[in-house]
């Protein structure tokens, strides 16, 4: 008797606490006239957020070795110029390939 009670009440509350599933936003370059032009513009975000992806590695690798190179300033086997042109050399292949990214994406 007790089992069949907290069986209905967890059914009973299952029903009431089941909510529905949020909606799938559309593509940024909207739905499309067809399925066709719809997955076309999911794949064209994905495509920009793998660009994304790929410029904040090429900032993440140019960062690491401007900071390695600091630590062989520290350790007296480089010098401050060779920090400055990782830096500089770095921020000039960043700009490119940000650019080069931004190129693409309005190909597609």
């Amino acid at each position: 008797m007790c089992i069949r009670a907290l069986i209905a009440s967890v059914i009973a509350f299952s029903v009431t606490a089941r909510a529905d599933l949020p909606s799938m936003e559309d593509p940024s370059r909207g739905k499309g006239s067809g399925i066709m032009d719809t997955l076309k513009n999911y794949g064209y975000d994905m495509v920009i957020l793998m660009s994304l992806a790929i410029c904040a590695v090429g900032f993440l690798v140019v960062a690491n070795s401007c900071i390695a190179t600091y630590a062989e300033i520290q350790n007296g086997r480089k010098a401050w110029k060779d920090l400055g042109a990782m830096a500089g050399v770095g921020a000039i292949l960043l700009v490119i390939t940000i650019w080069l990214l931004t190129q693409a994406g309005e190909v597609l």
